[in-house]
C-alpha cells in the first residue's frame, strides 16, 4: 500500500501547504484519496452534463474544478501559487489561461480546425498551463469533453479501448501524445482521445 505522501509516477507533486488543504482527516492511503477524488469527480461530471455550460468561460472552468475536487481539497478551483514540475510559472497562469480561452473561442468562431481538433487543442492548452495544484489532467479532459459535446460531437474515450487494459499503458500513451502535442504534432493526441 502506498501512503498518502507517496506521489505516483508522473504526478504533480504537492507542496506541504497544498497537502494541508486535504479536507477528510481519515485519509491515510493514496488509494483512499483516489477513491474520494473519483466520487467527487463523478458527481461533478453529472452536474456538468445537466447544466447549460460554456466550457470556454474562465468562471465555468474554475467552478468545475471546485466541483471535481472541492470535497477533498480546500484549494479546489483556486489557481496554484507555486511552480510545479510541469506547467507555466504560477504567476503566468491567469494570463495564459485567458489566452487559451480566447484562442479556443477564435477557433470555434472561425472554424479554424474540425471540432475534435479544437477540443483536443483546448485540452492540450489547459493541461500545458496546469492552472491548479493538482487534478489538471482529469479537469482538462472533462473540459474538452464538454466542449466537444457543445460543438455537436461525442465525448472522447481517452484511451479506454479494449486494446488497452492497464492504467499504466493508458497513462504512458497519454503522456507520449501530450509530449507530441508540445511539439505541435496533434495527431497522436487526436488518436488517443478517440481510442
Amino acid at each position: 500500500m502506498s501512503g498518502l505522501d507517496d506521489e505516483p509516477d508522473a504526478a504533480t507533486p504537492l507542496t506541504p501547504e497544498e497537502r494541508n488543504g486535504l479536507i477528510p482527516t481519515h485519509v491515510a492511503l493514496r488509494r483512499e484519496l483516489n477513491e474520494l477524488e473519483q466520487q467527487n469527480i463523478l458527481a461533478a461530471n453529472a452536474w456538468a452534463l445537466t447544466r447549460r455550460r460554456d466550457p470556454v468561460a474562465e468562471a465555468f472552468g474554475r467552478n468545475l474544478h471546485r466541483r471535481m475536487f472541492g470535497r477533498v481539497w480546500r484549494w479546489a478551483g483556486a489557481y496554484r501559487s507555486s511552480d510545479k514540475n510541469i506547467g507555466v510559472p504560477h504567476w503566468e497562469v491567469p494570463v495564459r489561461l485567458r489566452e487559451a480561452l480566447d484562442n479556443t473561442r477564435y477557433w470555434i468562431e472561425s472554424k479554424t480546425f474540425p471540432p475534435d481538433e479544437i477540443a483536443v487543442r483546448f485540452h492540450h492548452a489547459l493541461v500545458f498551463i496546469h492552472p491548479f495544484p493538482n487534478g489538471n489532467g482529469r479537469w482538462s479532459r472533462l473540459m474538452a469533453d464538454l466542449l466537444i459535446i457543445a460543438l455537436g460531437g461525442q465525448r472522447f474515450t481517452w484511451g479506454r479501448s479494449p486494446l488497452r487494459d492497464r492504467d499504466d499503458d493508458i497513462r504512458a500513451a497519454y503522456i507520449a501524445a501530450l509530449k507530441a502535442a508540445d511539439r505541435h504534432d496533434f495527431a497522436p493526441l487526436l488518436g488517443f482521445a478517440r481510442s
